[in-house]
């Protein structure tokens, strides 16, 4: 699992609460809230 505000890689996250995927496409990028939820927690 991980949480907004980690960097935990490129790669498409799935949000816990709501299912929206997020995709993080640079190692140095932060998750954000999720922006249909504002969730902050995902899985890959």
């Amino acid at each position: 699992m991980s949480t907004t505000g980690e960097k935990p890689g490129i790669g498409i996250y799935t949000c816990k609460n709501c299912g929206t995927s997020v995709l993080l496409d640079d190692n140095s990028d932060r998750l954000p809230p999720c922006p249909k939820c504002s969730g902050t927690e995902y899985r890959p």
